[in-house]
This record gives C-alpha cells, sequence and structure tokens, in this order.
C-alpha cells in the first residue's frame, strides 16, 4: 500500500489530510489485501483531489472497484453540503444513470435448458444493441420532454410496464428536479432514436440463474429462489446522457473560473449547487437520468414481450425486483456529525445501499433494506445484496456498483480474441451474442477485478450483505 496510507479497519483504508495540499477532508477507501495489486496510483490522487472540493462533508470515498477515471474515480461517492458545497459532471460520469436492474421469472434452469439459444436469439432481435443502434420507437420533441421529466412513469404510462416497476426503483424510477430546457439541441437529436436500445461497452442482458441463496431472509422478501431464472438489463442514458455531460463540462469550466473555486484537477469542473450554472447542470442531469430509468422500462418491456410469447408468462410473473443507478448525483438527507442534514451525493460508478426503515423503500424491503445490485463482468457471477444502516452510517448509503476494470478496452482486445472467448464461455455453457467478436474482447472477464472479491469486501465491511449469487447462462452484448 502507498506510503502515508493507514489502515483504519480490516476493510478500511485512509487517505489523511495533507496527503495533498489543500484537502478538506480524509479520503477513505475499502479494499481486501488481494485487491491491493489492482490499485492505480492515479485513482488515488484522484480521490485525495476530491477531498479538496468546496462543501465536500465527512469524507471522499471510494469503492473496492476503484479504478482511473475522469474527475472522480470510479467508485468514487462524495457528499457536499447545500449551502457551501458543488455539484460535479465529474462526479457522475460521461453516462448518466448508468444503471441495473433484475427482474424475476417463474422459469428454472429446465425450462429453458432446450432453447436457451433461441431465448438468447429472441431477446437480441427484440432489444436494439450497439453503438448508434436506434429503436423502433418515433418520439416526438414533446414525448421526450415528457420522458424527461417523469422517467420510467412515462414508459408505464405509454404501457410499457406496471405500476409495481415504479415502486420497485430508486427515486421511483424519476428523479425531481429535472429541467428538460437545460438539456441541448444535439443531446435530444441523439437520444430521440435510441430510447429502448442497450447501447455498446459493459452494457448487456443477461440470462442468469440463481445458484446459491446467502441470505435467506432478504432473498424471500425479493422473490428470489434457487434455480429460478432472472434477468439482468444493463444501461444508461446512451447519447443523450454523453452529450448533457459534454455541454455542461464546458459551462461548469467557466464556473470553476467565475466564482474562483481552486481545484487540482480540471476535470473536476463544478459550481455551487445554488448557482445558475449549478441548477443548469443539476437539472439537465436529471433528465438524463430519467431518460435512463424510461430506457431501461423499455428494455424490460421487450424483455417481457419475449418471455410471454415463448412461455406464456403473464407479465405479473415478471416483477421487476430493483432497479439501481450508479452514475448519479442526488438531494438525500443523510447523519453527518450527528446532524441530520440535507446533502448532495455523488456516486460515480457507486450505487446506492439504503438500509432497513429508510422510508422511500417498499414495504416488503422495509424490514430488510434496499436490493443492491452488483453485476459480474461476462462470464462471472453477478450478485444480488441488501444495504445496510452501516452504510448508512459510513458511506452515505453506497457500496460498489460492480468489478472494476483492470485493463482498458485497448488492452483487453490484445489480450484475447473474441471468438476464442466466445467460444470459451460456450464451452461454460454461457451462449453469447453481439454484433462483432471484438466487443466481446473488450470486456472479457480477465479486463475486470473478480467480482466475488469485490463483493466479499463490502460484505466484510458492512456496506452491504450479500443474499444470493447469479450466474449467467446467456449474455447480449452491446
Amino acid at each position: 500500500m502507498h506510503a502515508g496510507i493507514n489502515r483504519v479497519g480490516a476493510w478500511e483504508w485512509e487517505i489523511p489530510i495533507g496527503f495533498i495540499p489543500g484537502m478538506r477532508v480524509p479520503g477513505r477507501f475499502y479494499l481486501s489485501e488481494e485487491l491491493a495489486g489492482t490499485l492505480e496510483e492515479g485513482a488515488l490522487v484522484q480521490l485525495a483531489n476530491v477531498a479538496t472540493m468546496p462543501g465536500i462533508v465527512k469524507h471522499s470515498l471510494a469503492m473496492p472497484d476503484i479504478h482511473w477515471g475522469y474527475g472522480f474515480p470510479i467508485g468514487g461517492v462524495a457528499a457536499f453540503d447545500l449551502q457551501e458545497g458543488v455539484v460535479s459532471p465529474g462526479g457522475v460520469g460521461f453516462d448518466i444513470n448508468c444503471g441495473v436492474r433484475l427482474v424475476a421469472s417463474p422459469l428454472t434452469e429446465t425450462d429453458i435448458a432446450r432453447n436457451r439459444r433461441q431465448l438468447v436469439e429472441e431477446l437480441f432481435r427484440a432489444v436494439p444493441t450497439g453503438v448508434g443502434a436506434r429503436s423502433a420507437l418515433s418520439l416526438s420533441n414533446r414525448e421526450l420532454t415528457d420522458l424527461m421529466l417523469t422517467g420510467a412513469a412515462w414508459g408505464v404510462k405509454q404501457g410499457f410496464g406496471m405500476e409495481s416497476d415504479l415502486v420497485h426503483s430508486e427515486e421511483k424510477g424519476g428523479m425531481k428536479r429535472a429541467d428538460p430546457d437545460a438539456v441541448s439541441g444535439k443531446a435530444r437529436q441523439r437520444g430521440m432514436p435510441q430510447v429502448g436500445t442497450l447501447g455498446a461497452g459493459n452494457h448487456f442482458l443477461e440470462v442468469q440463474v440463481v445458484r446459491e441463496i446467502l441470505e435467506p431472509r432478504a432473498a424471500a422478501a425479493y422473490g428470489v429462489s434457487p434455480g429460478q431464472i432472472c434477468f439482468m438489463i444493463h444501461s444508461g442514458s446512451r447519447g443523450l446522457g454523453h452529450q448533457v455531460c459534454t455541454d455542461h463540462l464546458k459551462v461548469l469550466e467557466k464556473a470553476t473560473r467565475k466564482y474562483n473555486i481552486s481545484l487540482p484537477d480540471r476535470q473536476l469542473a463544478c459550481a455551487p449547487i445554488d448557482s445558475p450554472e449549478g441548477r443548469a447542470y443539476f437539472g439537465a442531469m436529471a433528465s438524463a437520468a430519467n431518460y435512463a430509468w424510461a430506457n431501461r422500462q423499455l428494455i424490460m418491456h421487450a424483455l417481457r414481450e419475449v418471455l410471454h410469447g415463448m412461455y406464456g408468462i403473464e407479465y405479473e410473473e415478471m416483477p421487476m425486483v430493483y432497479d439501481v443507478a450508479h452514475n448519479v448525483a442526488k438531494i438525500e438527507e443523510h447523519t453527518v456529525d450527528g446532524r441530520r442534514m440535507q446533502v448532495c451525493v455523488h456516486r460515480k460508478g457507486a450505487t446506492r445501499a439504503f438500509g432497513p426503515g429508510s422510508p422511500d423503500l417498499p414495504p416488503e424491503y422495509m424490514d430488510v433494506g434496499q436490493p443492491v445490485l452488483i453485476p459480474g463482468s461476462m462470464g462471472t457471477p453477478s450478485y444480488l445484496l441488501c444495504g445496510t444502516k452501516t452504510a448508512m452510517e459510513r458511506t452515505f448509503g453506497s457500496t460498489c456498483h460492480g468489478a472494476g476494470r483492470v485493463l482498458s478496452r485497448t488492452q483487453a482486445k490484445k489480450s484475447v480474441r473474441g471468438k476464442e472467448l466466445r467460444d470459451q464461455l460456450a464451452k461454460e455453457g454461457i451462449y453469447v451474442r453481439a454484433h462483432h467478436d471484438a466487443a466481446l474482447a473488450e470486456e472479457a472477464p480477465a479486463a475486470y477485478k473478480q467480482s466475488s472479491e469485490v463483493v466479499r469486501v463490502v460484505d466484510g465491511a458492512g456496506i452491504s450483505l450479500l443474499v444470493a449469487r447469479m450466474e449467467p447462462l446467456g449474455v447480449i452484448k452491446g
């Protein structure tokens, strides 16, 4: 571990004030000794850089999937006082509200054994995937505005889902304070044809089987059981969210100078939360987040239609377990130094993990805490966990969002060929579908930390507790 870093718990490490000039709070990160070799010097410096930002409270935080990113490290969490603090696109990321939802089904592994390949092919045809993928749905500018204002509720209103889907979603599938007027014409043009599409990169739609239940009470509350087939959707705000980030970064770089904010890295460009520039970014970011929730809602509807057509399953038999965002900034109430206060929590490559009793949880989850979804890399297990009171106390109700990259996409493509990976996964009983093999090579399991080790850290630290392990049977990649 880097000199000057202090171990403060079995899984927790601290970057003290003074590690770099200007730090207002210490940095804290969660990591096992096994993962220490994956820790990049640049990511540590980024974590310390975040601790210099105006109005930051308690700690600058990072989860065990920490790696170098734009401005904030990926896996980073920071909360800012609403009066003195700032909002920063670098603390949210370009793919605003990239997130995950889990859909349960009454199917078992035996039920799909004979036609698993057909199931994956039908899903691949039903859900547009890849760079520039276009939806069959043609939105008008007014419809897009309504969608950005209401999120997943827009999809339900249009017949693409059920009211219960909204209850089983972070923010009920739609953030308040959305301001579509702060979304540029270029961002709108990029977003209009893409709602209901999977996208590229690490986004996926997976057919998964529940292999192991680790916490039966929570599993029962969430409606998952051994041998059950579930479906995991991982997608975000597509070109619209990327353009929102690009547009507002330019504005906030000027705002940083306007408000005399001193930063160690220009990628941390920010503005006071209640400034005109801060309000405009937050409103555009919330609009893009709502777009992402609507996007996943439409993908889920396409999934349900395929399952209904192939197996005769009714929509009510395919409930959504939960939907979580992992690139977003939100106004939340937390306890800071013994005082309840509203803060703007940035989670970049980090997931909300609210504990039992949190007021916005569905009644049936109130006693066990919020479902937390941690996807693996292609071919490795994904996990269902539950949020905890410890997370509320220590991490602003946050946990990791995935395995975390250790190889860039370029490095990954040099290390393995897509066809070889496809053949290898097929031997392991995992049928993979993508438009081209290069997309598979970029997302090879070796490009990521072990998902099992990452979740072992957050479980051991008590910031989210393991409930179930799911293994992939079929994977659709962008």
